[in-house]
């Protein structure tokens, strides 16, 4: 047990778990993440994630890209296997308890000097569940400093609840008094994840270095809560730990 990640957690809307993943596991999640990425580029589909909207356009990104695709573990039973493993699970039942629904999951490859940033917003817009436990975890699989565009996050933001219109892809006033440049950089080291809230306000800057930035975002909510109606976000509904309370023969049909 870890109180200290939940305590944090609820006072900072983030929380940082080091080393969940040990040196010779994150090599193994490496191999196949570059496996995927070889695999989409081969696949002649459109890869670039890079948003658009006006914060894009002060930031002059047009020549930057990030790669993404969803839903790794429909890739690599490795990347199932990670999400399964032990020391993810005891993270993540910490923080909402002993039931886990794996929502999606998110493969992001920033290039080294032409990775995208993103601009600061919160994720319940997309994604809306009904108790708000959803959060995501961030599995580093490259270390991930400023300088590379690591996440930023606004401390305690979570706690202004759902904010309307802050997808971070439209102009916004909350958003105004939260610029990137002033969140707080979140670096972190192979093997470790971050874990934030969907309300908290976050985004991330380019990636200026010469190290490509390699992180894969695993969306999770707790069994007792569950999607609102009619969102159509790919869900796969899948339970990590413990029980779905709300899976019923429609649902996971669907």
């Amino acid at each position: 047990m870890n109180p200290t990640l939940r305590a944090e957690f609820d006072e900072k809307g983030y929380a940082i778990a080091k080393g969940v993943y040990d040196p010779t596991e994150i090599a193994a999640l490496e191999e196949d993440f570059d496996r995927i990425v070889n695999q989409l580029l081969d696949s002649g589909e459109s890869i670039n994630a890079r948003w658009t909207g006006p914060e894009m356009d002060r930031l002059d990104t047009a020549a930057l890209q990030v790669l993404h695709t969803h839903n790794v573990q429909q890739y690599s039973a490795r990347w199932l296997q990670a999400m399964l493993h032990p020391r993810f699970l005891q993270a993540a039942t910490e923080l909402l308890g002993p039931d886990i629904i794996l929502h999606h999951s998110k493969l992001f490859q920033k290039p080294s000097e032409t990775g995208a940033p993103f601009p600061m917003h919160q994720d319940w817009t997309y994604f809306p569940t009904i108790h708000d436990t959803m959060l995501a975890g961030i599995v580093h699989v490259s270390r991930a400093d400023d300088e590379m565009g690591c996440l930023r996050v606004y401390p305690g933001s979570h706690k202004l609840g759902r904010v309307e219109d802050t997808s971070g892809q439209r102009e916004n006033e909350v958003l105004s008094q939260y610029p990137l440049e002033g969140a707080t950089p979140l670096e972190a080291e192979p093997g470790d994840v971050v874990f934030f809230s969907y309300l908290t306000i976050h985004g991330s800057l380019p990636n200026r270095s010469n190290e490509v930035r390699k992180t894969v975002l695993v969306q999770l909510h707790a069994g007792s809560d569950k999607v609102e109606d009619l969102n159509q976000h790919p869900n796969e509904q899948l339970v990590l730990a413990g029980w779905n309370h709300h899976a019923r023969r429609g649902s996971v049909n669907m």
